[in-house]
This record gives structure tokens, sequence and C-alpha cells, in this order.
């Protein structure tokens, strides 16, 4: 089984140690990449500044509520790129406006999950979302 590479686009530490945490303890050998900005996210993206050795994610974890630029504009850039649009966005936010989910879904999210209050639902939570992205969907190689 290849490994896979995650990126996290999160500003809050605990969610950043909670989601690494549960990463770590599920089935799929990963590899997690963490930017704490939507700046940043698109600079990994598009391999710019000090991202331009990185690895393309297989999987982005999206945070909404994030510093520079959001998760709404992040999304919108990503899924409107030629070379970007085929990675899935797991949008994973602690708000369940309808506003917000109907804006992921404009720009094409692959799915909106609120993230969990409890810290064990929450790790749970995580590693489905690991569980189904890489052990049921077939993802293109690029």
């Amino acid at each position: 089984m290849r490994q896979v590479h995650i990126l996290l686009v999160e500003d809050n530490e605990g969610d950043i140690l909670l989601t690494t945490e549960a990463l770590e303890e599920g089935k799929i050998t990963n590899n997690l990449s963490v930017v704490k900005n939507g700046k940043d996210e698109l600079d990994f993206m598009f391999k710019r500044g000090v991202f331009k050795e990185v690895n393309s994610p297989d999987l982005i974890l999206l945070d909404i509520n994030l510093p520079l630029k959001n998760g709404h504009e992040v999304l919108d850039i990503v899924k409107t790129n030629e070379k970007t649009q085929h990675i899935p966005v797991i949008m994973l936010t602690t708000s369940s406006s309808e506003n917000d989910i109907k804006l992921a879904y404009k720009h094409h999210a692959n799915c909106y999950i609120t993230k969990p209050v409890e810290v064990e639902d929450f790790i749970k939570a995580v590693a489905s979302i690991e569980d189904f992205w890489f052990n049921l969907v077939l993802l293109p190689k690029e």
C-alpha cells in the first residue's frame, strides 16, 4: 500500500493536535503536512516560496475560518485550477451554518463535516474520513 499525503489547513493548535493523533491511530500510512492560513495553503498547492519542493497532497482537510484567506476563497481557487481541481477537499470546520455549507458545495467541496465537540467523536470522524477516502474511494494519481 502506498503512503498517502494529507494536507491539513487549520489554524487551531488543539484541532491540529487532535487530527494528527487521529491520523496516527489510523490504519493508513500517511504523511501529514500542516499549514495554518489560506495564503500558505495556496503557496503549498502551487509550489511557491518555501513550498516549491513539496509533494502535492492526495487529500486536503480545510477549515473555513482561516487567517489571510478563508477556506471558501481557498476552495474556490483550488477547485477552479486545472492542476489541483482533482484533489478531494473536505471541509472540516466548526461552522454548521447553512450559508457556509451551500457555499462550500457551490465551490465544489467533496464533502462538508462539522467538527465534533467531544474529543473521542472528533478522532472517530477523522479516522472515518481517512478510511473512506483511502480504502473505499478510487482517486486519480494526478
